[in-house]
């Protein structure tokens, strides 16, 4: 999925609901996916100069997930553990995104080197 404008990310929110539902996701997991989501969309559209999201269907003998990947080829980031920190924002919100995104998934990976954009895994299981 494309993510370029405010209106992608609710696009890739939308289809996070669908996916997890699908899946037989409670509620409570549901919207902890969406939330990860969304912050590490609008991450990717505002510092990320804008990317794409792909969304995969996960099966572990009976577990059932669902993956997103974002990928951007923006400025990347300069210090990783420093942007991963709890209150550390380069924008003006609470600095919360990507820590945040990290606590609600159960798998969290992030590559990112400056000037050569930043690529995000989250996922979480059934």
């Amino acid at each position: 999925m494309p993510l370029r404008t405010t209106q992608d990310i609710v696009l890739v929110r939308q289809a996070v609901r669908q996916w997890t539902l699908a899946q037989g996701f409670s509620l409570v997991d549901q919207s902890k996916l969406v939330t990860a989501a969304s912050e590490i969309a609008r991450n990717t559209v505002e510092y990320g100069g804008g990317g794409e999201a792909r969304l995969e269907s996960l099966e572990q003998g009976i577990r059932r997930g669902v993956r997103i990947t974002f990928t951007d080829r923006g400025p990347g980031i300069a210090d990783l553990q420093q942007a991963l920190r709890d209150g550390f924002t380069t924008g003006n919100g609470l600095g919360l995104g990507l820590s945040g995104a990290r606590r609600l998934c159960n798998e969290f990976e992030i590559e990112s080197a400056p000037g050569k954009g930043t690529r995000v895994m989250i996922a979480r299981w059934k």
